[in-house]
């Protein structure tokens, strides 16, 4: 198969963002052609300036897999009331304000798992674009069946951004590998880049102009099949002309079929909508996007046991959420520095006014959504422990960040305790 290679806060008005996060394994960049990921290696090994990596940052590619392939016919264990308990427990008062999931795997012969309103569900903003990127994986594996021919496309499909991307305040790191020149800006008209780094500026930085690029990527798959891509005046022709109400259903087909056919109820779980106002306007969105703590969990438990699309989709996919750089909310426990982190952050927030209230950053008053999916094996290369936790509050007028990161280093005590290392005291 040949391919072409080559925000301000307003009162009322809905804001979404994310802090950088930066995920794929630093040798990555050989078999993705993901140009960062090699300027981040450079860094890490005193090539060039830049910040060195976390102890549990630095696996290689191939230690950064899927831990239950031998376990396909696991299902969701029921949870468990002693340790959902103590789950609840590290809550403290704001616990109403949560929806939580923590399943420990660390034995997998006694899965353990605990859950706090697991049906509550709220718009979970860039974690979102976990739905994104399965739906692009699902719709090469049904047009490309042969794994090969999905690696090439991957690294050789060029995506030239137009006004699906706009407007994102999110920079990305573009990398010269021949110069070592690091540029750290948004997305603009024009700028390329091939699928691989598109699915990465979209999972690692939650660039929405990244996610708006490939939400009309997956479209276009949908859409002409084994033809894709079509040319640039293709591509124009279609969104122009096309009536809006077959552009709405074309984005069912695209983004919510995935989710039904991986076994996922849209009543819980879905992503309704483009992720930049520009792609709002040129594709309406057929309603609400939202998810649970419970769907989260699934979504993570299928895709260790290879079961999210296939096995080269769920392992791609695990792979685009390692976290190699920035740790932030949930990942930015202490606790884990030494750990692997697996790991897709998304907030919401709106203000309205309010007598003695300033709104700020991540303190809506009328709603406040900051949403964690994790995985975490610890220590990295050793993974004793191993555990996924799916976080989603609501916890009005304040930054939450620090309640999720002392949250994350008391799961991970939690979990500890009850796994303790050979020759331990605990």
């Amino acid at each position: 198969m040949k391919r072409q290679l080559l925000a301000s806060l307003t009162l009322g008005l809905t804001v979404a963002t994310t802090p950088i996060v930066l995920a794929y394994p630093l040798d990555g960049y050989g078999d993705t052609g993901i140009r960062r990921l090699e300027a981040l290696r450079l860094a890490h090994e005193g090539q060039i300036k830049g910040p060195k990596q976390p102890p549990g940052a630095l696996l290689p590619t191939s230690e950064v897999d899927l831990r239950l392939l031998g376990r396909a016919d696991m299902p969701l264990p029921a949870p468990d009331p002693a340790f959902s308990a103590q789950i609840v427990k590290l809550l403290g008062r704001n616990a109403e304000r949560y929806g939580l999931a923590v399943l420990d795997l660390s034995d997998p012969d006694n899965p353990r798992y605990a859950e706090h309103r697991g049906d509550y569900k709220q718009n979970v903003g860039s974690v979102g674009k976990l739905v994104v990127a399965l739906s692009v994986f699902q719709a090469m594996a049904d047009i490309w069946p042969q794994v090969d021919d999905r690696i090439e496309l991957l690294r050789t499909r060029v995506i030239t951004a137009d006004d699906f991307a706009h407007w994102d305040h999110h920079t990305v790191r573009m990398f010269d590998v021949d110069s070592h020149k690091l540029t750290r800006r948004a997305i603009k008209d024009g700028d390329q880049a091939t699928l691989w780094e598109y699915l990465d500026w979209m999972i690692s930085p939650s660039s929405n102009a990244a996610a708006g690029m490939l939400m009309r990527e997956a479209m276009l798959m949908r859409q002409y099949g084994g033809m894709y891509p079509p040319s640039p005046e293709e591509i124009s022709r279609f969104f122009k002309e096309t009536p809006k109400k077959e552009l709405t259903a074309l984005f069912e087909r695209t983004f919510f079929e995935p989710l039904t056919r991986n076994g996922f109820d849209l009543e819980q779980f879905r992503q309704a909508s483009f992720f930049t106002r520009q792609g709002k306007r040129n594709v309406p969105g057929p309603g609400s996007s939202y998810a649970t703590a419970r769907q989260l969990m699934r979504l993570g438990l299928l895709m260790e046991q290879g079961r999210l699309v296939d096995e080269f989709s769920s392992r791609q996919l695990k792979r685009l959420t390692y976290v190699t750089e920035r740790r932030i909310r949930y990942a930015a426990s202490p606790k884990l520095a030494r750990s692997a982190v697996y790991f897709k952050s998304g907030s919401l927030y709106s203000c309205k006014k309010e007598p003695n209230f300033n709104c700020g950053k991540y303190k809506g008053n009328r709603k406040n959504y900051m949403n964690s999916f994790a995985i975490i094996e610890s220590p990295a290369g050793e993974r004793r422990l191993h555990y996924m936790v799916m976080l989603i509050s609501n916890v009005l007028r304040k930054n939450s960040a620090y309640d999720h990161l002392t949250l994350a280093n008391r799961i991970h005590e939690l979990i500890d305790k009850a796994h303790p290392a050979e020759g331990s005291t605990n």
